[in-house]
């Protein structure tokens, strides 16, 4: 986490040096204002505790969230540039083998994924196709108890907090010289968290699950 926060602190005060101009397709820094699709995966990797009896096969899906995101990206040149991203996700989790569709295993959990990433750009004139690839922190800030745990006498859940790696690509789309534009994003991610199932202080099931969302994105874009 502090690699991470070190590298954000830095391209933040990348952003400040800038000098303030008008908008400028070839500017130094650019803002984007985002629709997101986050579409996680969720399913369990290792079942490393269970003093409860799972059925055999227990698998688990977490639900897909639609949110807005801010990105800020600086150039150092027209090749390359980096860029992080703002965003709060929530989710839920249900359990889809070996019980009833719709058995919430996680509620409500509230996700911030820290984001940095490197880019590099084909400079094709007014339509800049990119690729990048970069690192991430998984920070969950806010879990709740399924509402098919609580009658088992859960009374807390955890999601632990995970490093990651992220690939991405997509394509920015000049509107004129007014520095305005379109653009398109799709990043994959690579990260693993272990969900903890708690009765008072006792731990009752522990897993590891494989995350590994797609987060797919468009919006518009202003560089200056």
């Amino acid at each position: 986490m502090k690699k991470l926060l070190v590298a954000g602190a830095a391209l933040a005060a990348l952003l400040a040096a800038s000098p303030a101009t008008a908008g400028d397709p070839s500017g130094k820094v650019q803002v984007k204002l985002l629709g997101t699709a986050v579409l996680p995966d969720g399913k369990i990797t290792s079942v490393d505790t269970d003093i409860v009896g799972l059925p055999a096969g227990t698998q688990t899906a977490a639900s897909d969230n639609y949110v807005p995101t801010l990105a800020i990206e600086y150039f150092f040149n027209d090749s390359f540039s980096l860029e992080t991203i703002c965003c709060m996700t929530q989710h839920d989790v249900d359990a889809y083998s070996g019980f009833a569709p719709g058995t919430e295993l996680v509620s409500n959990a509230k996700l911030i994924p820290a984001t940095l990433t490197a880019k590099y750009h084909l400079p094709l004139g007014p339509v800049k196709p990119y690729v990048g690839a970069g690192v991430t922190y998984f920070w969950w800030v806010d879990v709740d108890p399924g509402a098919a745990t609580i009658p088992l006498g859960v009374t807390r859940t955890d999601l632990s907090d995970e490093f990651g790696f992220v690939l991405q690509g997509g394509a920015d789309i000049a509107l004129g010289d007014s520095g305005f534009g379109l653009t398109l994003d799709a990043k994959k991610y690579f990260v693993d968290t272990t969900a903890s199932w708690y009765a008072n202080d006792t731990l009752a099931i522990q897993t590891k699950h494989k995350l590994d969302p797609w987060v797919l994105s468009a919006g518009i874009a202003y560089r200056f």
